[in-house]
């Protein structure tokens, strides 16, 4: 009697087929979900690298303002419109598109450090520091998206 098959579709991939190995039946879908592990992996693993170099860079003005945070996360902001934009329209690869989404930009980008120096802000006392932080985050952060993807056209 035949094994049945596992008919779905994982983001792009054919996961129709399965294999035997040894007396344990491997479906191609656990195969896709763990390369999709690993590349989004390598994408964390370069996006944190380059947030961290981008950290040693000497910049730190007077008014305590965390300009590379901002940075950072409005040109991880452009660049997800960007991939969603570009992904979309000229059929990336899942995976490519999985590799600089999630993991490079997930990597790159710092919600946590947002929170910790808008806190650290205000418990110096620097309450309009941390509400301009707060409000030029979310604002340069959306255009940034949106200008990645008036350029690039809309998903």
């Amino acid at each position: 009697m035949k094994n049945p098959v596992v008919k779905k579709q994982v983001k792009g991939y054919n996961v129709n087929k399965k294999r035997k190995s040894g007396d344990r039946i491997v479906y191609d879908r656990e195969r896709v979900q763990m390369i999709n592990c690993i590349v989004v992996g390598i994408g964390g693993f370069a996006g944190a690298v380059m947030r961290y170099l981008i950290g040693l860079i000497p910049i730190n003005p007077e008014n305590g303002f965390p300009v590379k945070t901002f940075c950072i996360n409005v040109a991880g902001a452009f660049v997800i419109g960007l991939v969603a934009a570009l992904g979309t329209r000229n059929s990336w690869n899942p995976r490519l598109i999985l590799f600089l989404k999630v993991g490079l930009c997930g990597g790159f980008t710092t919600f946590s450090s947002f929170a910790l120096e808008t806190d650290q802000m205000i418990a110096k006392g620097q309450t309009v520091t941390a509400a301009l932080y707060v409000i030029l985050s979310l604002c340069a952060g959306m255009l940034a998206v949106s200008a990645a993807q008036n350029i690039f056209g809309r998903v």
